[in-house]
């Protein structure tokens, strides 16, 4: 489970909300907790973006906060856990707190833990989480004070904004329960997505996170319908987006054949070189067992014509050790393709049983001392090929865009390889006098570590 990081989780908060610093007098007002995954963070800042239009404040904490809406992820039971944890904490840090997001389709489980909690909705309910909240809170607008930005309300630092072009998933992984939570894939119209997309640019984006379940799929639901000038299409869309200027960073692909049609927008400068797939296992049986709709051989083939195409790619994926049935010869299988492979960024989970999952009833569960083994071994080879892959960039020139500048005026960067939060950094420690957050620079490498960078501004 990837939860957002303090700093963007507006209980902890130094998100910017759009709002006015002062709540007037009588103007209710709303606290939020979001765990979980990007796709959860946008369903966060719609529901904010709806109370702020209604005239509800936003509090950055628990104690200025009239009720507390708790987005939560139901995806791991570890996830699980943690949302029980932070409802509970809002609950005694507030006392009034209305649950919302993937583990609100299992509600007993959540008043089963917490019956005091007001309301449970399940995720992507907006209508649903704004009666619950207009039930324990009501609306007081004035219209001649309560102004939204046309940007609407933003969780992510100004200059980055995730944009979520899907709802659910049509495959059947067995270790998966987000179509149970989800649904089948539920698409955007093209338009409707770049509209956003033009928005969020015009209000100073300068990098949009393409996110979705399965982003390869995008449009097969409403077959690819093509509505005021733009089509349904991920290639499509990738070349509309990339058309308004900004960095454009694809999540969660598939490689699906016609992703080789990605590559060539790559090439050309107008999508960011970045691929994250979830490639998930390399050993045939493994990844059958697990009804994964890929073979390890053909990403092997794809993956070099991906690279004959883009020579410059950054390739990120996410795997699993110790999937039941997973055997030691399996686990070799999945080293020796990612030693072929030389993935650029590398996440390991270790497999853990979910409710409802098929994957459960799988016979030969691994044990967990084996688990942790391979996932020791794994993440040493992945780190390995990380230090080979950084060390190869010193001396190189990169274009990095400002995440943050610290008050000893260190700055924190991405490079076009980097996504937010979830890979590397690039460290630029001197002369970063006059650089802004947001602000598209290059600079010279100079160092490499394990998973980050360092380097020196050039003109």
């Amino acid at each position: 489970m990837s939860t957002n990081p303090p700093d963007l989780r507006p209980d902890l908060a130094r998100a910017s909300l759009g709002q006015p610093a002062l709540r007037r007098p009588g103007q209710p007002t709303i606290g939020m907790v979001s765990l979980g995954c990007p796709k959860a963070l946008v369903d966060s800042e719609r529901i904010l973006t709806r109370l702020r239009a209604e005239g509800y404040a936003i509090s950055p904490d628990y104690t200025g906060a009239d009720a507390v809406i708790v987005n939560t992820c139901g995806f791991l039971d570890s996830a699980k856990a943690e949302s029980l944890g932070a409802i509970g904490e809002a609950l005694d840090e507030n006392g009034r707190v209305i649950v919302t997001g993937c583990l609100g389709a299992e509600p007993e489980y959540i008043t089963g833990a917490h019956p005091s909690v007001l309301a449970v909705t399940g995720p992507h309910q907006y209508e649903q989480v704004l009666d619950a909240v207009h039930a324990a809170v009501p609306p007081a607008p004035d219209p001649f004070v309560d102004l939204l930005p046309a940007s609407g309300v933003r969780l992510t630092p100004r200059h980055y904004s995730y944009l979520k072009i899907s709802e659910g998933c049509n495959h059947k992984c067995k270790f998966c329960i987000i179509p149970d939570m989800r649904g089948k894939l539920a698409s955007r119209p093209a338009h409707a997505v770049m509209r956003e997309a033009e928005k969020l640019v015009e209000n100073g984006v300068r990098e949009l996170l393409v996110i979705s379940q399965d982003t390869s799929a995008y449009g097969v639901d409403i077959r690819h319908e093509e509505a005021r000038g733009h089509r349904a299409h991920i290639t499509d869309l990738a070349r509309d987006l990339g058309a308004l200027g900004a960095w454009v960073r694809l999540h969660y692909v598939y490689p699906y054949p016609h992703v080789r049609q990605l590559v060539p927008l790559m090439a050309e400068g107008l999508v960011l070189p970045y691929l994250d797939i979830p490639f998930q296992h390399a050993h045939p049986d493994a990844l059958r067992r697990m009804a994964r709709p890929a073979a390890a051989a053909k990403t092997l083939d794809e993956i070099a014509a991906w690279r004959a195409i883009c020579p410059e790619i950054t390739l990120r994926s996410t795997f699993i050790v110790g999937y039941p049935g997973e055997t030691e010869e399996e686990f070799c299988t999945l080293l020796d393709w990612l030693d072929e492979a030389q993935l650029d960024r590398v996440g390991c989970f270790k497999y853990e049983n979910v409710k409802g999952a098929r994957s459960n009833a799988l016979p030969d569960h691994v044990p967990e001392d084996v688990k942790q083994d391979r996932w020791d071994r794994f993440m040493e080879r992945a780190q390995a090929i990380s230090v080979d892959k950084l060390a190869a960039k010193v001396g190189t020139r990169q274009q990095v865009i400002v995440d943050d500048i610290d008050a000893e005026g260190i700055a924190t960067c991405r490079t076009k390889a980097d996504a937010p939060e979830i890979d590397g950094n690039l460290f630029i420690d001197e002369g970063t006098k006059g650089l802004r957050v947001g602000d598209i620079v290059e600079v010279e490498v100079d160092e490499a570590g394990e998973y980050d960078l360092w380097g020196v501004l050039r003109d």
